[in-house]
């Protein structure tokens, strides 16, 4: 017969994560949402911020005075973070001003519909229609639709310069969110990109859409692999480079405005 404490050790369930949000005020009057999460994998209070936004991590040990004094303590360095990666901001009917497209802010006009869309205009603006009841899942899905839309006529006006230099063609394309990589090419030949790919300079966009491609001659990052790379994009290193300065920041704009 198991002992006693044997039997306790087993029927014991691990504490769970607890999650909510919390407003913070800036040293500038800026106001931030704060996502805080008691952990009890967490050994010390920390502070994160990721193109999901802002997170704050207790330790079950950690009162929610700490964590509250922790936060006012680091108000500025919360503030550059965000001047340097660029602030997450929802989707707000008639208030959002300007959408990311292209590697600029677009300028943009509100306007009552039938149904929620997104154009672009010969002006290079964008308009959102939408009805006036339209709510925050009806707006984000027609956004998505539309970055997905000129996503897929980018790619589709560069791929085939391309394509004849390939042993073969990408199975399929698709389009999503991901959290951290920029495309990926799987063994079936299916080439997924990253959406707010679209929210990047249209050079950097087509880089990575040449290096997935790449991956079609060599599945690797060898010396013949980038050699593939600069001979189909000489610059590559500048749009490397670009994603390093600016990435993070298009990773949060495209969370804040469709989640």
């Amino acid at each position: 017969m198991p002992s006693p404490s044997r039997l306790l050790s087993r029927s014991a369930k691990p504490a769970s994560i607890l999650r909510d949000s919390l407003r913070l005020t800036l040293e500038d009057g800026r106001e931030i949402e704060v996502l805080r999460v008691r952990d009890p994998r967490a050994r010390r209070i920390r502070l994160s911020i990721s193109e999901r936004g802002t997170r704050l991590t207790l330790p079950l040990r950690a009162s929610l005075v700490s964590g509250d004094v922790f936060l006012q303590q680091h108000r500025g360095w919360l503030a550059a973070q965000i001047d340097a990666h660029g602030a997450t901001l929802p989707l707000q009917r008639g208030i959002t001003a300007h959408l990311p497209l292209h590697g600029d802010q677009r300028p943009l006009r509100w306007e009552g519909g039938r149904f929620s869309h997104v154009r672009m205009d010969d002006d290079g603006a964008l308009t959102f229609v939408s009805p006036e009841h339209a709510g925050a899942a009806a707006l984000q899905r027609a956004l998505r639709e539309f970055y997905e839309a000129r996503a897929r006529a980018d790619i589709g006006r560069w791929l085939p310069a391309y394509l004849s230099g390939l042993p073969r063609a990408p199975s399929r394309i698709r389009l999503k969110i991901m959290s951290s990589q920029w495309g990926s090419l799987a063994p079936d030949g299916t080439l997924t990109l990253d959406l707010s790919l679209v929210l990047a300079a249209p050079s950097a966009f087509e880089y990575v859409l040449v290096h997935e491609l790449c991956h079609l001659i060599h599945a690797n990052h060898s010396r013949d692999f980038w050699r593939e790379v600069e001979a189909r994009c000489p610059g590559w290193r500048d749009e490397r480079d670009y994603f390093r300065e600016h990435g993070r920041r298009l990773k949060a704009e495209l969370h804040a405005l469709l989640s």
